[in-house]
């Protein structure tokens, strides 16, 4: 009798615990710091509905060409990980082997909160414009309707909302929820941070950037550092004034600005000041022998070539530019400062703050002023 309760106890576990339906969606926001703080939004909403998450390719963009370049999502990390946390499959796997039984082209359905603007009145428009168009027009995917789910959110924590979107898609009638863009909010929610745990490194990347380490870093530890300094960023840095939560600014002045206020050298540091927090990060960190420098544009090898000159340091950057690279390696300083504003500088905080390395940011919190002090 014991045994036999023992086993309908375990049935009824699996059934209720039993994931159901899959999760799609086009990361069609930004780069790729946009996009990995979007997709950390989404794995915990998939969870919440009780989905498989089917993991996109990124989204990039290379010089020269018209249309986005979609990366399939192990390129760069380890897939296997993120199932210690909930069900995942590759977008390639998902339409090769999944799609084709429960998501035929007939019943292939675009959601979004509202209509947007396209080709078709009343419609997600779900392929108008880049990256939307190339992203789907890779997988050989076209819809034949649209779905507005508002007034529901992506909001994961939220116990009410995410029965609703089980009651209201029931995965018997609506096995693919197919989302135009991330169904996740920017920056990522303060409660989805922890889970930059399961996104790891694949073996290729973390073996690029372990070499690199071992070759170039020879008898001493090394001070990372990320430069943000393109046009583009100097123009979006002009809207610190009424942009107080400006992209990643949360990971320094919190999400309602309770640890301060977002200032313009925090976005856009002068070299000066980058100069001099760099010196005190060295002084601090004495075992340090080596800065890398990771840059959009500007990685001002020059200016700490002149500016440390009789300090034993050597300054390092990738050749050519390696943006995934950048991050693996910058995950493994022994010291790391990095841009309050960038999602880029937030992916590897929040990598470094799972392994409890150090860092800190340009800028902040803001210094008191010493005349006396030693630069």
């Amino acid at each position: 009798m014991i045994t036999i309760i023992t086993i309908l106890t375990l049935n009824v576990i699996s059934i209720a615990t039993k994931i159901d339906g899959y999760v799609v969606y086009c990361p069609c926001m930004g780069r790729f710091g946009n996009q990995a703080d979007q997709f950390l939004g989404a794995l915990a909403f998939s969870k919440g509905i009780n989905r498989t998450l089917v993991l996109p390719p990124w989204v990039e963009y290379r010089y020269g060409e018209m249309r986005s370049i979609q990366v399939p999502f192990d390129t760069y990390f380890n897939v296997n990980s993120l199932k210690d946390y909930h069900q995942v499959v590759t977008m390639e796997y998902f339409m090769k082997n999944i799609a084709p039984e429960i998501w035929p082209p007939h019943k292939r359905i675009s959601f979004c909160y509202t209509q947007r603007i396209g080709e078709i009145d009343n419609s997600c428009n779900a392929k108008s414009g880049n990256p939307f168009g190339p992203f789907w027009d890779t997988f050989n995917i076209d819809f034949v309707k649209s779905e507005f789910y508002g007034p529901l959110n992506y909001d994961a924590h939220n116990a009410n909302m995410m029965e609703l979107w089980r009651n209201n898609y029931p995965s018997s009638q609506w096995p693919v929820l197919a989302f135009t863009g991330a169904p996740a909010s920017f920056p990522v929610q303060s409660e989805n941070v922890h889970l930059q745990r399961y996104v790891t490194w694949n073996s290729d990347i973390l073996n690029k950037s372990k070499l690199f380490i071992k070759n170039n870093f020879k008898g001493g530890g090394f001070l990372g550092i990320h430069l943000r300094n393109g046009q583009d960023w100097v123009k979006a840095c002009q809207h610190v004034a009424d942009s107080p939560k400006l992209f990643a600014a949360a990971q320094c002045v919190g999400y309602k600005n309770e640890r301060g206020k977002l200032t313009s050298s925090m976005c856009l540091p002068q070299k000066s000041e980058i100069i001099k927090q760099v010196k005190r990060a060295l002084k601090k960190h004495k075992d340090i022998k080596y800065i890398f420098v990771a840059s959009d544009s500007n990685h001002m090898t020059e200016d700490f070539g002149i500016a440390l000159q009789y300090l034993d340091v050597s300054v390092q950057r990738l050749k050519p530019s390696n943006p995934h690279l950048d991050l693996a390696i910058l995950g493994q300083a022994n010291y790391f400062i990095g841009n309050c504003v960038s999602s880029f500088t937030a992916f590897v905080k929040r990598e470094r703050d799972v392994k409890g390395l150090p860092s800190e940011f340009w800028s902040f919190p803001e210094r008191k002023k010493n005349k006396h002090e030693e630069l």
